[in-house]
């Protein structure tokens, strides 16, 4: 066995690599409603290596101003120490920072709370799973604890049956072969008005907030063997990644120039605006140029009255996507599995049916046979 696959070894999901942040900055412009932030992380000395499809999980902290907000709401002092186990005690505060999950509230620890701090009003309404679903979309552990407060709890209590703070995977937005020893992510950064109180996603503001370049986060690969290129690099290639969902075609398109791979590339990308949410504009449009990408197609839902979206613009072209899905080609989805990655497939057998000549059903038996020949590639979240 090489170093680099004894070092690769020693560093997982359980022992991550405490990796340098080198850059970041908001790939979106004035005037933009979101925030979607461009990360590069080093891998330098990890041994660590990954293909264009794989995922990086990253370890956050929780927010200094959701901690306060849970001392707060408990009473309780963040300078008390806690045993987390029999070798280990650390400041509450320090806990709460790195290691419990403050903000997914599932049925499980809701109902080990109610148990343990004798609340047998919201243990009554655990027993409902619709009252417990509608309680806890956009609730975190501070609404809980002011909802339902145990005033008998203590620190050990909470860290007794609170989750661990888990790391949160992201689709990797590069080839290894363009950028030796580095991994970059593309974030969209989650905020909104909830309950009285600013929410954040926990991974997604510790990047764009608390993460300072110089300055190292854990790391782990995920693998994805069902979201990879094909290997005869000729073969055409059509990826549809509106939003965040980019990211790993940012990844498969300088993994086939760098190879030299021959096969045409397509890409289909949608966001809001144009002028401010055009992620990668400039590397799309070199590309173009260089030819290592032959087609793009845009969908700006709000330039105009009609909001259009990517799917549209696949019913557009769907003579020609079935022409390059016929000559053998892969095609490839990422972004939101709720309604978009829905959409998208159900075009795509849409395209199959009229352009195949099957019926419904025929269409999509087809289109599950690609999957299956993992033709047809979907990370969708």
């Amino acid at each position: 066995m090489s170093e680099s696959s004894d070092q690769s070894s020693a560093y997982d999901k359980s022992n991550p690599f405490p990796a340098p942040l080198l850059k970041k900055y908001n790939l979106n412009s004035d005037g933009s409603a979101k925030e979607t932030f461009h990360a590069e992380i080093s891998l330098e000395e990890s041994g660590l290596t990954y293909e264009a499809g794989d995922a990086l999980g990253v370890i956050p902290q929780n927010s200094p101003d959701l901690i306060e907000a849970f001392l707060a709401a408990t009473g309780l002092d963040g300078k008390e120490v806690v045993a987390i186990d029999e070798e280990t005690s650390l400041p509450f505060e320090a806990i709460l920072r790195d290691k419990v999950d403050l903000r997914i509230v599932t049925k499980v620890v809701l109902t080990k709370y109610a148990k343990a701090a004798g609340l047998d009003e919201l243990l009554e309404k655990c027993a409902d799973r619709e009252w417990v679903k509608e309680y806890t979309w956009g609730r975190d552990w501070v609404d809980v604890v002011k909802d339902y407060p145990a005033a008998s709890f203590s620190a050990s209590d909470f860290v007794s049956f609170l989750r661990p703070l888990a790391g949160r995977l992201y689709s990797i937005a590069s080839s290894i072969l363009a950028h030796p020893n580095e991994v970059h992510l593309t974030v969209g950064t989650v905020r909104y008005e909830a309950f009285g109180r600013e929410k954040k996603g926990v991974c997604s503001t510790f990047i764009s907030d608390m993460w300072d370049e110089g300055t190292t986060a854990g790391v782990y690969f995920h693998h994805n063997k069902n979201f990879k290129l094909p290997k005869d690099g000729s073969l055409p290639v059509i990826m549809i990644g509106p939003g965040t969902g980019i990211a790993p075609f940012r990844a498969f398109i300088e993994e086939r120039a760098a190879t030299g791979a021959t096969g045409k590339n397509w890409l289909f990308f949608g966001d809001q605006h144009e002028a401010s949410d055009f992620l990668y504009k400039s590397e799309w449009d070199a590309y173009l140029e260089s030819g290592a990408l032959s087609k793009l197609d845009l969908a700006f839902s709000r330039d105009q009255a009609e909001k259009i979206y990517v799917q549209d613009r696949m019913r557009e072209n769907a003579a020609e996507i079935w022409e390059w899905i016929s000559a053998g080609g892969y095609f490839y989805v990422c972004g939101d599995a709720s309604r978009m990655a829905k959409d998208v497939n159900t075009a795509l057998i849409d395209i199959a049916a009229e352009h195949g000549g099957m019926d419904e059903k025929e269409a999509a038996a087809y289109i599950k046979q690609m999957q299956k020949e993992k033709r047809y590639g979907r990370d969708v979240y």
